[in-house]
């Protein structure tokens, strides 16, 4: 990894204009419409009255494959993406344009052959004002970059599940063409859609992208505090633990002290962790 030429890079802003068919070809993606008669999914996948779901933001205005770009000779192939988070400070309107300002925000090198956390901020803001209308923030695990140099020596505190039995927990589903379907909202990785590149990777077959079993749990988290209504959640943060495969059932558990939701998600089918250490905010 071509640490300095990383930190020199400079992110162009980027404009998005979610249509009526962006939001709801997202929200599908993440499994929403299981209650197809029922306004607490319509309100996502119908135009009438449409709203966006809460973890959107953290799809728009991304850049993109960037850190693959020869110049910065990262190991990419042997990139995970490590945690993500959102903060909502306003809610987003389908129709309107926001621009995303994109930024590294911090590296911590963790040795020759441990690897490299590389931390990211996405700011959206509707076009024409300074306002931010949502902060998005992501970590790279870029394990073959380990001995690359960094600007940090303390990665941020990871927030701890409660010891104690969970207060609650929520079980959805996802479609054995999960994958397929929210690839449209943007993520062409063919790791998500081809057997053969799926294999030569290590998966028995293509596996669901992170931040849609992100978006997944995010809807647990809404029927169990919020009433499905996205006003409600201000916040969620949370770290990849294992893929998910298109099909399987994802479990979210959760703990409830105050406003504060900690929660992590299981795989029912294999009993594997996939999302850990999630903490959300709840009005």
């Amino acid at each position: 990894m071509n640490l300095e030429k990383i930190l020199a890079h400079k992110f162009k802003d980027i404009e998005f204009t979610a249509t009526p068919r962006d939001c709801m070809l997202y929200a599908l993606g993440i499994g929403v419409g299981l209650r197809p008669e029922d306004q607490r999914d319509l309100q996502f996948v119908y135009e009438d009255g449409l709203k966006f779901f809460p973890s959107y933001v953290n799809v728009i205005c991304h850049p993109g494959a960037w850190i693959t770009a020869p110049e910065f000779e990262v190991q990419w192939v042997k990139l995970l993406h490590g945690e993500q988070s959102f903060a909502i400070h306003r809610q987003l309107e389908p129709g309107k344009t926001y621009v995303g300002s994109y930024k590294v925000t911090g590296v911590i090198d963790k040795g020759e052959g441990k690897g490299v956390m590389l931390y990211q901020q996405k700011e959206l803001r509707e076009k024409g004002s300074d306002a931010v209308v949502s902060t998005v923030t992501s970590t790279y695990v870029l394990r073959g970059d380990g001995g690359s140099g960094g600007t940090m020596t303390e990665a941020p505190k990871i927030h701890a599940i409660p010891e104690r039995a969970a207060d609650a927990s929520c079980s959805l589903p996802t479609l054995p063409q999960a994958a397929l379907i929210y690839r449209l909202s943007g993520d062409y990785n063919p790791i998500h859609a081809s057997p053969t590149i799926a294999k030569k990777a290590g998966f028995d077959k293509p596996i669901l992208h992170g931040l849609c079993t992100f978006g997944v749990a995010t809807r647990a988290l809404l029927q169990t505090y919020g009433n499905d209504d996205p006003t409600k959640l201000k916040s969620v943060s949370l770290r990849f633990s294992s893929p998910v495969y298109p099909g399987e059932t994802i479990v979210t558990e959760t703990w409830k002290d105050g406003n504060v939701i900690s929660f992590r998600a299981k795989s029912a089918e294999r009993d594997v962790v996939v999302l850990n250490n999630g903490r959300a905010e709840i009005a």
